[in-house]
C-alpha cells in the first residue's frame, strides 16, 4: 500500500514553496454536525496516520486538509509498528486547549514536515482539551506529560506553526549542515 504524501517544508537541496504555504496557514472548523465532507476528511487523515509505523501523530494539514483534525498514539509511544486498534489512537475534531497547567518543561522533538532536524520545544506537562470525536460528540480530555507534548505540537499545525518556529535549539546531521545553515540562515548547532 502506498503511503499517503505527508507535506514537508523541504526536501533534498530545495525549499517547498507550494507545500510550506499549506502547512503555513490557519485550518478552518469541521461543522458540526459533522457531514460526509468532514467524515471523509477525518477518515483519510486516519488512515495516512495508520499507514506509518514512523509518527506519534498527524494533523489534517499535513496531507493537505485545511480542517481542524488530528490523530495521534495515546499509548504506546516507543512501539513501532502498526497501531493495534482504535483504543490505540486518539481522534479530535476541532480541538481547543483550555487548561494549560505546570511549568513548561524543554524537550527535543522530530517532526515529519521538517524532516532530519529535531528542535528543543518547551511545552505544558499538563493541558486540557475540548473537542469533539469523529461522531460529532462533544468531549473533554486532559493529557499529561509525553502525550501533553504530542498534542500540542499536533495542536501547533492547526495553526500553522511548527517546531522550527519555537526559539529553542536547532539539531541536525552534520553531513546537512551547509543546506541547514542556508536554509535558517543562522548559527545551529549540530546534532
Amino acid at each position: 500500500m502506498a503511503k499517503t504524501k505527508i507535506l514537508t517544508l523541504w526536501d533534498d537541496e530545495q525549499v517547498n514553496e507550494k507545500m510550506a504555504g499549506i502547512l503555513r496557514k490557519s485550518s478552518v472548523d469541521i461543522p458540526i454536525p459533522i457531514d460526509s465532507k468532514g467524515q471523509r476528511d477525518i477518515k483519510m487523515l486516519v488512515n495516512a496516520f495508520l499507514e506509518r509505523d514512523d509518527a506519534l501523530g498527524l494533523a489534517a494539514p499535513q496531507i493537505g486538509i485545511n480542517k481542524k483534525i488530528v490523530v495521534f498514539r495515546n499509548k504506546g509511544f516507543d512501539e513501532k509498528g502498526e497501531i493495534k486498534g482504535e483504543k490505540d489512537y486518539d481522534v479530535l475534531v476541532n480541538p481547543r486547549i483550555t487548561q494549560l497547567r505546570g511549568e513548561k518543561v524543554p524537550a527535543s522533538e522530530g517532526c515529519l514536515s521538517c524532516p532530519e532536524i529535531k528542535v528543543e520545544v518547551s511545552r505544558f506537562p499538563e493541558i486540557k482539551v475540548r473537542a469533539y470525536d469523529v461522531n460529532g460528540c462533544k468531549i473533554s480530555k486532559r493529557y499529561t506529560d509525553f502525550l501533553a507534548r504530542i498534542v500540542q505540537h499536533e495542536l501547533d499545525h492547526l495553526e500553522g506553526k511548527l517546531i522550527i518556529d519555537h526559539e529553542g535549539t536547532v539539531y541536525f546531521p552534520r553531513e546537512r549542515e551547509e543546506f541547514f545553515t542556508w536554509l535558517f540562515q543562522e548559527d545551529l548547532k549540530e546534532a
